[in-house]
């Protein structure tokens, strides 16, 4: 994101010294000697260009409101625009009027013969290079001419343009239920995570076949010359620790994630093979359950590892009751236009075989439930879960996991599993006679039997010889929950939908409609809410919009300090509300969602559009001063700036256009940021050449004052 935010600046920092060099070409156009002309284009923009650059810096201040990983994200970008202002300001006030005195003395001769140096005092023709740039020159005056005119025409005709204006923009903000949200733009990385899960109680090596099928299937949805590899992960992991550190949904052994993998250079998107994916499987396979995961790392993270973007959770400890009212959100989640790979994460008819050990039997036998318990596992899961051992190598220094457990074949059924040996814990104790006390002094107590001996009639002092589990234990078959999944120590169950065709904000909030509509369904004690990155998106949504007005509050405040005025500052924010209908209309032609990225280009927009206009009503005030009504200045300085502010608007919209293109591997990750930011300063160049002059010469009817002179009467007094 480092990148991004210089990217973002690139047109900004060409700003600065593009307005010194035009400005310090305007005194010389004047014929003001070089260095009076380097001195008074540097002055008198200092301030204008120093107050714009700060306006530029405040406005990403609304990054520091984000939380989670957007603030992570976003965070790096506004700093490394920040700095790259700051610096940038610093080198236009310093080395560019040096390099202007010293590489361009040469040029001071031919503004002395002509305005513009078309005219040379040896009378001899320019070389190409000068005649290209004054015919440019020559049109771009014809079209200065043309706008002065539509410009004088705009103040003769105030009301109707500004109603136009302001109807427009307010108009153009129904668009803003058009374009839809997301909080992140979807991007094609090449890969696709699919999630297979067979019916309940399929064996691995059954699922193993499954998969074997649907990945036939693959083959025949995506041709060779687009298909790269497929990487299957089935059941569950052999430790716990990789189970932990992973974002793996598998639930058991019926579970598996195919990772596929395209080609650098496919024909179709990996949108639009998940597309055909997910009718030829469900079609070719009603058996499974299917759904795709994030496959790219943005968008895993914003799932927080969750396999879906929408997260709806229903919290309570009556199990069945949730689990009903569960079935019931996700039949009404399916029928969502967009909604897709809706399912109930929590699996609760599992099969299972209950050993019901005879705890009295048992502990005739010298044994305790947990005896029994320990044979078992070890034989049927290994002993690396009850008692690990290691075998240290060394000749490599490397510890082996060493375990034992009974072969799978040697178990085919309930008979071979009822004799599985059970051996106690403790298998050499006492005899069957009775201890004695050989710590006692007394014969008599010696030679009496202890409480723990037979001669107490205590049946656990027998000793423990290896019994078969059929002796101890009986079996039994019922269902059971795969997996209890608790939130904040409630227990929990989670309907996952993702979206398709369609964006998070839209789906969202028909979530949301069914999930208020079911609560009062909900037993007391419980609750259901939405989880998940459509929660995330909608609380950066939220603090972004605060930091929106925020951003326009500080740098209005910072205006008014910096023009002694609470009106100007007013003006020079006209533009804004045409930016914001810019950018929504370029989110709509391009069929672009309005997200973070996206956002973060309209704050960049006001930072841009606010420049321009101070520009403009600094020299409008400039020339109140000299004597001019608030008409004849708005009309000088929309002639005499446009330049300036087409210069800084097309400088930002070419260092934006490659963005916006979403050019490259990742590209459409920053193109809606390029395109906002584009479509803000379209609409806010036009506003500022046109609005800004408008309202100054509505509002503006007093001249501002004149500080200096001010003071200098004062003193005089």
């Amino acid at each position: 994101m480092t990148l991004g935010g210089l990217a973002l600046a690139v047109g900004i920092l060409v700003d600065d010294a593009t307005v010194e060099l035009e400005n310090t070409h305007r005194n010389m156009a004047m014929r003001k000697p070089m260095v009076r002309a380097v001195l008074d284009g540097a002055s008198q923009i200092a301030v204008p260009a120093f107050v714009s650059s700060l306006a530029i810096c405040i406005v990403f201040v609304p990054v520091l409101l984000l939380t989670g990983a957007a603030r992570f994200l976003f965070t790096p970008l506004a700093m490394a625009v920040c700095f790259a202002m700051l610096a940038s300001y610093l080198l236009s006030r310093t080395v560019v009027p040096t390099l202007v005195y010293y590489l361009l003395r040469g040029e001071i001769a031919m503004y002395q013969h002509g305005e513009h140096g078309e005219a040379r005092a040896d009378g001899k023709k320019h070389d190409i290079f000068w005649r290209v740039h004054f015919k440019f020159h020559h049109v771009f005056e014809r079209f200065r001419e043309s706008y002065t005119g539509m410009l004088d025409w705009s103040l003769d005709h105030r009301g109707l343009i500004l109603a136009a204006f302001f109807g427009f923009s307010l108009l153009s903000l129904g668009l803003g239920r058009l374009v839809g949200r997301d909080f992140f733009p979807e991007i094609d990385a090449g890969q696709l995570r699919l999630h297979a899960r067979a019916p309940v109680g399929t064996r691995i090596e059954q699922t193993e076949v499954l998969f074997g099928a649907i990945e036939g299937e693959i083959r025949n949805v995506i041709p060779p010359s687009d298909l790269d590899t497929i990487l299957d992960n089935i059941g569950l992991p052999t430790s716990g620790s990789n189970l932990a550190y992973s974002d793996n949904p598998n639930l058991g052994p019926g579970d598996g994630d195919i990772l596929i993998a395209l080609q650098p250079e496919h024909g179709r998107s990996g949108d639009e093979y998940r597309d055909l994916l997910r009718k030829r499987l469900n079609a070719r396979f009603p058996e499974a359950t299917f759904y795709f995961e994030a496959a790219n790392m943005t968008n895993q993270i914003l799932n927080f590892g969750l396999p879906a973007p929408i997260d709806v959770q229903i919290v309570g400890r009556n199990a069945e009751a949730n689990y009903a009212l569960a079935r019931e959100v996700e039949r009404r989640i399916e029928r969502v236009p967009g909604a897709a790979d809706v399912h109930i994460h929590q699996i609760v008819d599992y099969p299972e075989i209950r050993v019901n050990v005879d705890r009295s039997r048992a502990a005739q036998l010298g044994m305790t439930q947990q005896d029994v318990t320990s044979s078992v596992l070890i034989s049927l899961s290994s002993s690396t879960q009850v008692a690990p051992n290691y075998y240290l190598n060394w000749a490599n220094g490397v510890n082996y996991l060493v375990g034992v457990q009974t072969p799978q074949y040697a178990v085919p059924s309930l008979d071979k599993l009822m004799r599985t040996p059970i051996n106690a814990a403790g298998s050499s104790r006492s005899s069957t006679s009775g201890a004695t006390n050989p710590t006692s002094t007394d014969a008599s107590l010696a030679l009496s039997p202890q409480q723990s001996s037979l001669g107490y009639g205590n049946p656990g002092a027998q000793p423990a010889a290896t019994q078969l589990l059929s002796n101890v234990a009986t079996t039994s078959r019922g269902v059971a929950p795969l997996i209890v999944s608790h939130y904040n120590v409630q227990p929990v169950f989670d309907v996952y939908a993702n979206v398709d065709r369609s964006d998070l904000g839209t789906v969202g909030d028909k979530v949301r409609a069914i999930v208020d509509g079911l609560r009062p369904k909900l037993l007391p004690g419980a609750s259901m809410v939405v989880r998940g990155q459509v929660e995330t998106m909608q609380s950066s949504f939220e603090r972004l919009a605060l930091g929106l007005i925020l951003a326009v509050i500080l740098v209005y405040l910072l205006m008014v300090v910096n023009f002694q005025s609470w009106l100007d500052p007013f003006i020079i924010l006209m533009p804004l509300p045409g930016a914001m209908a810019g950018i929504l209309w370029m989110l709509f032609i391009t069929q672009t969602t309005l997200s973070v990225p996206s956002l973060m280009g309209a704050i960049m927009c006001i930072g841009v559009a606010t420049a321009n206009s101070i520009l403009m009503v600094v020299f409008a005030n400039d020339e109140r001063l000299e004597g001019l009504d608030a008409r004849a200045a708005a009309l000088s300085a929309g002639t005499v700036r446009i330049r300036p502010v087409i210069m800084t608007a097309a400088a930002m919209i070419l260092g934006m256009l490659p963005m916006a293109l979403g050019l490259g591997e990742g590209g459409e990750q920053n193109a809606p940021l390029g395109r906002a930011v584009i479509g803000g300063l379209l609409v806010a160049t036009v506003s500022t050449l046109f609005v800004v002059p408008l309202v100054y010469s509505l509002l503006r009817t007093k001249p501002p004052v004149d500080h200096e002179e001010r003071i200098l009467k004062e003193e005089r007094e």
